[in-house]
């Protein structure tokens, strides 16, 4: 009984915690996804395939999105966040 009251009275401070915990990590999980980024990458190259971007265009985005691959291999790396 003393425990159900317990978790009944510090319901109030736990409750925010573990929502805080939850979010934080769907957050890094999202953010160590790196699928979208990679679907980007598919995107672009069938986008220059079709000429719908120029060969200059092509080079800067896909440098921009192996940079964020890059940048998501190492978050995940570091391991899990804090």
């Amino acid at each position: 009984m003393a425990f159900l009251l317990d978790d009944i009275l510090l319901a109030p401070v736990k409750f925010p915690t573990w929502i805080a915990q939850k979010v934080g990590d769907a957050a890094y999980a999202q953010m160590t996804d790196d699928a979208a980024v990679r679907q980007q990458l598919l995107e672009l190259q069938m986008r220059l395939e079709l000429g719908e971007v120029s060969e200059e265009e092509y080079e800067r985005r896909e440098a921009d999105l192996l940079e964020e691959i890059e940048r998501i291999r190492k978050l995940k790396e570091e391991g899990t966040p804090v």
